[in-house]
């Protein structure tokens, strides 16, 4: 597998992660009186998973993730993060249905900053430069979630 495949791979776990963990603060905080702030958690989760299907089509998967995780994750040694978890893998307290809205964008805010810095690192660690290439490109666009949800954290907290 060449270190291109090895980052999309990666990628797609990342993405996967992220689709799955905005679903679940969306969830988590249905209810609360915050219907913005649940729309842009599922505005993310779609977003995510676009990503994961770009990522997935680059590598030549044929089926579409349908939401669901296989038994068995892909290689370790082909999906290495930091710790050994995916940066947009959620805390598991952020499963707590007694989260508040503020924990909850406090959560994504902390995994959209781990998976920037990253892509991050891996843009300025490899040698291939297509992968600096996406990693970067990866790295920007997780930037701009961050600032999205800095915005938001914001605007919630002026209300």
């Amino acid at each position: 597998m060449s270190e291109v495949e090895q980052f999309l791979e990666a990628a797609v776990k990342l993405e996967r992660d992220s689709a799955s963990r905005y679903d679940e603060l969306a969830d988590a905080i249905n209810g609360q009186g915050q219907a913005d702030v649940v729309a842009f958690f599922r505005k993310q989760a779609l977003y995510s998973r676009r990503h994961l299907q770009q990522a997935e089509a680059r590598i030549g998967k044929r089926e579409p993730w349908d939401g669901v995780e296989p038994e068995k994750d892909g290689d370790p040694k082909t999906v290495a993060f930091p710790g050994g978890e995916s940066p947009e893998a959620a805390a598991i307290w952020a499963a707590d249905g007694m989260l508040s809205v503020d924990d909850a964008m406090a959560l994504a805010l902390e995994a959209e900053e781990k998976g920037r810095v990253y892509y991050a690192t891996v843009a300025g660690a490899t040698r291939d430069p297509e992968v600096r290439t996406l990693a970067e490109a990866f790295a920007k666009e997780e930037g701009e979630h961050v600032q999205a949800l800095k915005e938001l954290i914001a605007r919630f907290a002026k209300a």
